[in-house]
């Protein structure tokens, strides 16, 4: 997606699983904090995993943060771009085996972006189905990753 929607005035910070929501907060305020006029919004994508959401959300709300949580783990935003999921799920290992009808290879690694952009419009419109806005971490499964992807859309 990186390379698909390139514009200069988007960075972009990957950190592996292990970071909890809390610091991966900090850590966009830290960013941030270093040159505050550089950026328009700030955007952490984390997943619910076992984490305890409420200090990431209350940190994220007094800072104009704005939080991407899929519940229980990112590939419920990659699974409705092939199929509707409203059933809740137990975690990474029964998603990856529902995404592995429509990813072979899937491994925490999609692919190429090209494997997903048809279904970035499905995805949106099923993650709006699933919660409103701000209440991703309450429900499963849920993911408000639909809300960042909307300023990428663009037509084909």
């Amino acid at each position: 997606m990186k390379a698909s929607y390139r514009n200069a005035a988007v960075k972009i910070v990957v950190r592996k699983a292990g970071v909890s929501p809390v610091e991966l907060v900090e850590l966009a305020l830290s960013i941030r904090d270093r040159d505050r006029d550089a950026f328009d919004e700030i955007w952490c994508v984390c997943d619910v995993d076992d984490f305890d959401l409420a200090g990431a959300v209350q940190l994220a709300a007094r800072n104009d943060v704005r939080l991407a949580v899929s519940n229980p783990c990112f590939e419920v935003w990659l699974l409705l771009h092939f199929e509707a999921c409203t059933a809740a799920m137990t975690g990474y290992e029964q998603l990856r085996r529902r995404l592995a009808r429509h990813i072979p290879d899937y491994d925490k690694d999609p692919g190429p972006f090209d494997r997903l952009r048809p279904g970035v419009r499905p995805a949106i419109e099923r993650a709006q189905a699933l919660a409103p806005p701000g209440a991703e971490h309450e429900r499963n499964p849920a993911t408000g990753v639909w809300m960042l992807a909307t300023k990428f859309e663009r037509p084909d």
